[in-house]
Parts: structure tokens; C-alpha cells; sequence
């Protein structure tokens, strides 16, 4: 089954929310050392596929998105003898043409599906924790340059 409106909505209604409520139970103990901390969906709507016209708008709707996701913004680290600093982090949906890679750049896939292919239980928690990890090792990273 080739990408469409349908494909999209479905990890964009379903997958999503289902990883961003595994995400915020791993992140319990971490959100509480920031001011702020916002977990949301995102959608690119500038990439343009190689193939597409140009007057074709990119969007849900139209069944063309090139990548979604989940945004993490962790703000103000509060910890005394510690600067505050913010981290900004994504976990990206690549969509292709049949199937969609998930993880964390670019150029890391943790995982492949089709489209309407389930999610286990167990990929949900795999993805969700390699996530949460990287976004400590990166707060860790931060704090050892500070000290």
C-alpha cells in the first residue's frame, strides 16, 4: 500500500500519540530538572518530493508529507552551580513512497514499516527508550561541557 491522506493520518492520530504517552512515562524524572517542557506532534510541509510539481501543495491532506514526528523541548535546566540551558530534540517519521523509517536523524533508522503495519508493544517501547536515551545522553553531554 503506497503513502496516502489515510496512511498519514493514521501515524499521525494513532502512532504518534501512542509513542509520545511511552515517551513522557520515560521522561518522568527528567522534565522536572527543566522550567518547561513541551512534547508535540510536527509535520514538514517544506520538503518536496523529487517527483512532485511544484504547484502541488505539500500537506496531510494532499497525502504528500515527507516527514512527521514528535518535537521534545526541555527549557531552562534548573540546577544550582549550572548555567540553565534548553534542548530541542526530534524523532522523525520518514515517509516513503511504501514504508516509513523511524528515528532520531536523518541518517538513523532504529526501525522500517509499511504503512498500517501494527506497531507491538515491544517496538513501541524499543523506539520510545532509544529515543529517551539519547535525549539524556545529550542533557549529560551538556552538563559535562559545563563542568
Amino acid at each position: 500500500m503506497a503513502r496516502d491522506k489515510d496512511s498519514i493520518l493514521h501515524l499521525y492520530n494513532k502512532i504518534l500519540p501512542t509513542l509520545a504517552t511511552r515517551i513522557h512515562i520515560n521522561l518522568a524524572e527528567i522534565t522536572p530538572l527543566f522550567h518547561d517542557f513541551g512534547l508535540e506532534k510536527i509535520v514538514d510541509i517544506w520538503t518536496r518530493n523529487v517527483d512532485a510539481s511544484d504547484d502541488t501543495q505539500i500537506s496531510i491532506e494532499n497525502g504528500n508529507v515527507q516527514q512527521m514526528g514528535l518535537r521534545l523541548r526541555l527549557e531552562g535546566f534548573q540546577r544550582a552551580g549550572a548555567p540553565p540551558f534548553d534542548i530541542t530534540k526530534d524523532l522523525l517519521f520518514k515517509l516513503s513512497h511504501t514504508s516509513y523509517e523511524v528515528g532520531s536523524g536523518k541518517n538513523t533508522v532504529w526501525l522500517e514499516k509499511l504503512y498500517y503495519e501494527a506497531w507491538t508493544e515491544d517496538e513501541t517501547a524499543d523506539i520510545a527508550q532509544r529515543w529517551c536515551e539519547e535525549v539524556v545522553d545529550e542533557i549529560t553531554l551538556r552538563l559535562e561541557r559545563l563542568t
